[in-house]
Parts: C-alpha cells; sequence; structure tokens
C-alpha cells in the first residue's frame, strides 16, 4: 500500500468521524463512540451508494454537496435505528440544551489540558494494574471487585495518592462507603492521606493580598509562610491578630478551580465509561457517585459556604459545652480565605499520647461527642455532616473540637421530630413506634400504593433482631438493607434524611477510634431514654401544647368564620360552585408540555416537508446553476430540515419510554 492510497484511507476514516458528530448534533443525541462509529460507517456506506447512482445518472450534479447530504440523512437513519434496539436511557442519552459555540481558543486549551490529564490517569491507571476497570468490556465485567480485592485494594489507593488532586478526596469518600465497597478495599482507602505539596509562598501571600486588600504581613501582627497542612484544595498557616490572638488562616490553592472542573470532567467521563459498559459500574450506580462527589467538591471551593456554616452551628453551642466550634473572623474572611480561631489540640489519630497525659476518659470523650451529635440532628436541625477523624481535634484542656465545616445537613422541624421518635422508639424496642417515625420521615416513592403497615411492621421486627442488637455495629450495610426494606413497601427517604444516616455511619468509625469498643446503639438508646423523659416533663408538654395552639390559632380565630359565612352567603343566594383543576399536580403539567412541545415539533416538521414538496414542483425561478434552480435549492434544503426535525421528535419519544 502506498502512501497516497493510506493517506486517503485516512481522510475517508475522519470524514465518518465528523459525519458521526454532525449527525449526532443535528438529532440532538449523545451516542456512545462505537455506535456513532457503526452508525457513521454504515450512513456512509448507504449514502456513498446513493451518490454513486445520482452520479451515474446525471454527471453535472454537485458530488460534494450530495455526498456530504447524503451521508449524513442516512448516517442519522442508522442512529434513530440504533436507538429502536437500544434499550432506553441505556446508549443513548437525548440533550437538553441547545449546541453551544464556546470560546475557540479557551476550548482549544481546555480540550488539550484534558486530554493530558486524562492520559496521565490513565497512565497511572494502567501503571498499577487499574486500566481494565476504566475501559470496562468483557474482561473487567468478569474480573469483579471481589475476587482479589486487597490488591486491588493497595493499587487502587497507590493510584489514587499518585494522582493527587481530588482524586485523593474521591478516594476518601469512597472510604465511607461500605456498603458498596468490600472490607479490604475500605481499609486501603482509608490509609490516604490528602496531603499536597505546599503551593509556592510568594503565589499564597499574592492571594491573600488580593483577597484581604493588603500583605498579610500588614494586615497580621504576625504570618508564619510555612503552612501547619496542606492539601489538594486549600492549605493552612497559622497566624496572629494584631490583639494577639492565634488564628488559623485557610487560604484556597492558587488556580484550583480550573484543575478541579478539569478533574471533576475526567471522573464524570470515567464514570460513565464504567457504568456503560463494566457490570461493577452499573452495580455501583458509577455516574450517581461521580455526581455526589462532584456537587460536594464545588461547595468546597466557596469558603463562604463554610463559613456560614460554621457561624451557624456556633450558635446552638452552649458555654459550658464540651464540644466547641471554631469561631469564624467574618471581617476577614472570603470566598477564597477563611479566617478561624486557632484550636490547641491534636488529631484524633495521635490522642495516645496526651489522653494518657491528660488523664482523659476516652469513653466519656466519645459518649459527649455522641450526644453533641444527636443533639444537633434531632433538636437543632443542623449537624456536620461528614465528623470523618480528620474533623475532629481533642484539644489539650480535654475539649472536642469539630472544625471543617463546609459539607452540614439540614432538617425541618418534622424531620427532626421523626428523628426523635425513631430514637424513642428504638429505645424502648418498640416496633410499632419505630413503623411509625419511619413512616413520618419517609415518603412514597412515584405511583406506589399505599404500604401494609401490618406487613411493614413485621419486617421492621425482623430487622431489629438482625441489624439492632446489643453490641452490633453501626454499618453503611445496615442502612442500605433499612433502604432496601423501605423501598420494598414504595417508600424512600429523602436526602437529607439519608445524609443523617450517612453521617451516623462516619460517627461511628470515628468514635472507635477516640474509644475502642464504644457501642454507639447502647448510648444511642440511652440518649433515647434521656428524651423520653424531657418529653414527659411539665414544661416540655406545655411547650408541645402551647406550640398546637399557636399553630391552630389562625384558622380557628380567623380563617374558619370568613370561610363558613362565604360557604353559607353563597349557598343563601344559590350562587355555590366548586372549583377543580385539571392539572393541579406540578407532573401533569410537565406531561402535557411536553407531548404539546413533540405535537408542535412533528407538526412544524410535516409543515416545512410540505413546503418544500410544493417548492419542488414550482417551476422556474431564479438559476443558481446550469439544471439546479433556487426553488429546487430551497425544497431540497426544506425536506432535509423536516426530516431532522422528525427524527428529533422520533428519538424524544423513544427516549422517554
Amino acid at each position: 500500500m502506498d502512501w497516497l492510497t493510506a493517506g486517503r484511507i485516512i481522510l475517508y476514516f475522519i470524514g465518518i468521524l465528523i459525519v458521526g458528530a454532525a449527525s449526532s448534533r443535528l438529532l440532538g443525541v449523545q451516542l456512545s463512540w462505537r455506535l456513532r462509529l457503526l452508525a457513521s460507517i454504515t450512513g456512509c456506506i448507504l449514502g456513498g451508494t446513493l451518490t454513486g447512482f445520482l452520479w451515474y445518472n446525471d454527471r453535472n450534479i454537485s458530488l460534494p454537496l450530495v455526498a456530504t447530504v447524503s451521508n449524513l440523512f442516512f448516517t442519522m437513519v442508522m442512529a434513530v435505528l440504533v436507538e429502536l434496539l437500544a434499550q432506553p436511557g441505556r446508549l443513548v442519552n437525548v440533550e437538553t440544551s441547545l449546541l453551544r459555540l464556546p470560546h475557540p481558543v479557551r476550548a482549544v486549551q481546555q480540550s488539550i489540558a484534558i486530554a493530558n490529564r486524562y492520559a496521565q490517569i490513565t497512565w497511572i491507571a494502567s501503571r498499577h494494574g487499574l486500566g481494565i476497570y476504566l475501559g470496562g468490556g468483557k474482561q473487567a465485567s468478569e474480573s469483579g471487585m471481589g475476587v482479589s480485592s486487597s490488591k486491588i485494594g493497595v493499587s487502587l489507593r497507590e493510584a489514587l495518592q499518585e494522582a493527587g488532586g481530588i482524586f485523593v478526596k474521591l478516594g476518601q469518600m469512597l472510604s465511607t462507603r461500605s456498603d458498596l465497597l468490600p472490607p479490604n478495599i475500605i481499609a486501603q482507602l482509608s490509609e490516604l492521606q490528602d496531603c499536597a505539596q505546599a503551593a509556592p509562598p510568594k503565589e499564597i501571600e499574592a492571594l491573600l493580598a488580593e483577597e484581604l486588600g493588603a500583605s498579610p504581613h500588614t494586615v497580621f501582627a504576625r504570618f508564619e509562610a510555612e503552612p501547619l497542612a496542606a492539601a489538594s484544595i486549600a492549605q493552612v498557616h497559622r497566624a496572629w491578630l494584631q490583639s494577639g490572638q492565634p488564628v488559623a488562616v485557610k487560604a484556597q490553592r492558587p488556580h484550583i478551580r480550573s484543575s478541579v472542573e478539569r478533574d471533576l470532567r475526567i471522573i464524570n467521563n470515567l464514570a460513565h465509561t464504567a457504568e456503560n459498559f463494566s457490570e461493577w459500574g452499573k452495580a455501583f450506580h458509577a455516574v450517581d457517585l461521580a455526581a455526589g462527589f462532584g456537587g460536594s467538591i464545588q461547595e468546597e471551593l466557596d469558603f463562604r459556604v463554610e463559613a456560614r456554616n460554621t457561624t451557624t452551628a456556633a450558635t446552638f453551642i452552649q458555654p459550658d459545652s464540651s464540644i466547641l466550634v471554631p469561631r469564624v473572623h467574618t471581617n476577614l474572611s472570603t470566598s477564597r480565605l477563611l479566617v478561624l480561631d486557632l484550636m490547641d489540640g491534636v488529631p484524633l489519630r495521635d490522642t495516645e499520647k496526651l489522653t494518657v497525659e491528660a488523664g482523659l476518659d476516652r469513653h466519656a470523650l466519645a459518649r459527649d461527642l455522641l450526644r453533641f451529635m444527636l443533639h444537633q440532628i434531632m433538636v437543632d436541625g443542623v449537624f456536620h455532616a461528614d465528623p470523618h477523624p480528620g474533623n475532629v481535634l481533642v484539644l489539650r484542656d480535654g475539649r472536642i473540637a469539630l472544625i471543617d465545616w463546609g459539607s452540614v445537613g439540614r432538617l425541618d422541624l418534622l424531620q427532626q421530630a421523626g428523628m426523635r421518635s425513631l430514637l424513642i422508639a428504638l429505645y424502648r424496642q418498640d416496633a410499632s413506634g419505630l413503623r411509625s417515625a419511619l413512616m413520618e420521615i419517609a415518603a412514597r416513592t412515584p405511583r406506589a400504593d399505599e404500604p401494609d403497615e401490618d406487613l411493614l411492621e413485621r419486617a421492621i421486627v425482623h430487622f431489629m433482631a438482625q441489624r439492632l442488637g446489643a453490641g452490633m455495629p453501626i454499618t453503611a450495610a445496615m442502612f442500605t438493607d433499612l433502604f432496601q426494606l423501605l423501598l420494598d413497601f414504595g417508600m424512600a427517604f429523602p436526602p437529607e434524611i439519608a445524609a443523617v444516616f450517612r453521617a451516623v455511619v462516619t460517627l461511628e468509625g470515628t468514635l472507635r477510634i477516640l474509644a475502642p469498643g464504644f457501642d454507639l446503639i447502647e448510648e444511642a438508646r440511652a440518649y433515647g431514654a434521656t428524651l423520653v423523659q424531657d418529653n414527659l416533663k411539665t414544661s416540655a408538654l406545655a411547650k408541645t401544647v402551647q406550640a398546637e395552639i399557636m399553630t391552630l390559632a389562625p384558622i380557628l380565630l380567623h380563617r374558619l368564620p370568613r370561610r363558613i359565612d362565604r360557604i353559607s352567603a353563597n349557598l343563601e343566594r344559590g350562587a355555590f360552585t366548586m372549583n377543580m383543576r385539571m392539572f393541579a399536580d406540578e407532573r401533569d403539567k410537565r406531561f402535557i408540555a411536553t407531548q404539546i412541545g413533540r405535537l408542535s415539533m412533528a407538526l412544524i416538521g410535516s409543515l416545512i416537508g410540505l413546503m418544500s414538496v410544493l417548492l419542488l414542483n414550482i417551476k422556474g425561478g431564479p438559476m443558481l446553476a446550469a439544471s439546479f434552480s433556487l426553488n429546487e435549492f430551497l425544497g431540497y434544503m426544506g425536506l432535509f430540515s423536516s426530516v431532522i426535525v422528525m427524527m428529533r421528535v422520533v428519538v424524544a419519544i423513544l427516549r422517554s419510554s
């Protein structure tokens, strides 16, 4: 094969890829590369056949124009046929936005950066023997994640540590998902440390000067350029205010936003590949995991969120509390800078020496931390959603400090009451009360029937015997079983309640490090007994009655008399009517709007096609070529547009089914 032939083959292959990408954009669908290549090759073969036939009968036609239109047309037809054969939602994802035209230079720069990082991640994964799991395919599906989980765990930990950046945080997040990963992999991922190399001092000082409006050496009485700790997103420096008070200065790493967005796109792409082409990716819901991880990382990039959360949590701290929350210096804090009181303590994993020297009772510390978290969940309604060991400090005065409030959960009053009822039922070993509490905080899934309460109560009795016995650990698998139990009865927890259970799982591991052998279930039951006693107090009952009266008073005293008077007046005049809305449910509105939109698109496509046929039948008109008039050009273009519109409607209907 000579170089000329090889060059033609390469150009033809590039043309096939361009046709596939253009047809996907025109149809508004996004195919996997394998299906796009299949549709393009088949469409170009059919289009080339039609072009050759037309050219054989009329040598005056514009060969490039006819070939391009024919190839696009048949490629789109093959894409629709692929949609017909594929399971909806598995291989084709309908785009919900129009084609955007990005800034060309910036788009090229971003593409090059993503490609380089993608190649780096792929190379790291391959060197550690994980390339098979990134690529998916039959071999990855057959290998699974449980055959040699110890070896896979080591390789995964080393690969994530070498990749650095938010990949370390991804591993730390996965280390809390014992409901998904085997214990050996969880143990390896738990060793990941977010210890990044410190940013150059000049860059940090320039960022601080930009955020503070002056040099940090001017704003602070003293500022240490050497950081206390450096992580992938931020690093912490020690400083002293002009008053002499020591503070912790948390500064975001310069230019971190672009690298985080780049890595999140790569993680999202890898998750889609894993879920589309491997069994373990489907089982782990890789795309949902990546989306949740991306959302939490985006929040961490705005330090104002953490500042608000920390300030809110501090308002609930009593003066004599054994749990502390650092105070935020809001006048010095921005979206990229956070200044807090410096906590004089040691991380939880390094408390052995301190507790021995200070004679601290580790079980008492663990009990205080548990009661503080439960009080946050059930009384305050604002709780630390990620109480892992790195966010817990044991202070030298024997108290505990909770830091890093970037991730916070919030419950409304009804959810708080439901969680209190759940804990009281747990304390009393009351299956009926536990059923009622679960039904308070759970919601029925769409199109689910009313659950059989007797069957649900029996299932809860079995669950309590299997999972809530004395000495049994609180694990993610336990809550997974609880979620599945509710799903079987057509119910599910809202995200806020699911966040509570995830925080409890994380807290259980933290408490076992602080006080080995700590029994979270028994201590939680003891706190439940305290709630029962508080609820039985006369003052608590009086507050409950008063709250209910205050809630009902506006209805009983103002609204109800006016409505009764209005109804009686209408009855007297014979003008009593009833108003019923046809589409009060938002889901009905969306359904009708969708169907009307599709019908409108179909009508528009049909009208364009009809007008195009009429134009083709009109003889004469301005001539664009010797044998090609303007009417013919507009007619063929109209037919082409009509086909595109109709195909988009067909794809949308198939995708929604």
